[in-house]
């Protein structure tokens, strides 16, 4: 079987943990990019960040709330997690705000967060079988999760490597598409 390359950003990091976790015969090095890892390392303390209110954000009403404003709900997401809002232009903004305001989708992007709790049982459950061996590269923008970044997975993994990138925050690829693409390009091509 092929060993494949893993890399993740935002809740990707969480379902690449219980990927990574779950088969890691199959990953042969993990990028995690600006996440927490629900219930590991600093999560209870990340949860009562007021920045991140939209953790617990989620349901039938709140779905009613947002449902033909899905551009403001978006805009502050943009506008509060970035370090230059401007990076993200109009027809960005609006190409995304039409993708979440098809059906279902605002549901979905909720239930997301919502699984939190059920994610950090599995993920301590996973961590309690073994931590992770294969090569990691954790990054994140200085504005956000960067300072810290490098803190989560050394509680799940062996050989990790951090990162900041400056003049960033959680939008990486949007805010800094270039320096995004040297660190995990550089990571991926090293020898093990």
């Amino acid at each position: 079987m092929r060993s494949i390359e893993l890399v993740t950003h935002d809740i990707g990091i969480m379902v690449g943990f219980a990927a990574v976790a779950t088969h890691p015969e199959r990953v042969s090095r993990w990028v995690a990019i600006d996440a927490p890892l629900p219930g590991i390392g600093p999560w209870d303390q990340n949860t009562q960040d007021p920045a991140m209110w939209h953790f617990g954000f989620g349901g039938h009403d709140m779905e009613r709330l947002v449902a033909g404003r899905e551009r403001i709900h978006l805009d502050r997401f943009w506008n509060e997690l970035s370090v230059e809002p401007k990076r993200f232009d109009e027809a960005k903004r609006e190409h995304y705000a039409a993708l979440y305001a098809q059906p279902g989708t605002m549901r979905a992007s909720f239930a997301q967060f919502l699984a939190f709790t059920q994610d950090a049982a599995d993920n301590r459950m996973f961590l309690a079988q073994g931590r992770l061996q294969m090569p990691v590269l954790a990054f994140g923008g200085e504005a956000t999760f960067g300072p810290g970044i490098g803190e989560v997975p050394r509680c799940v993994a062996d050989n990790v490597e951090d990162a900041v990138i400056p003049d960033c925050g959680h939008w990486i690829t949007e805010e800094q598409p270039q320096a995004t693409t040297d660190l995990v390009v550089d990571f991926l091509r090293r020898e093990q």
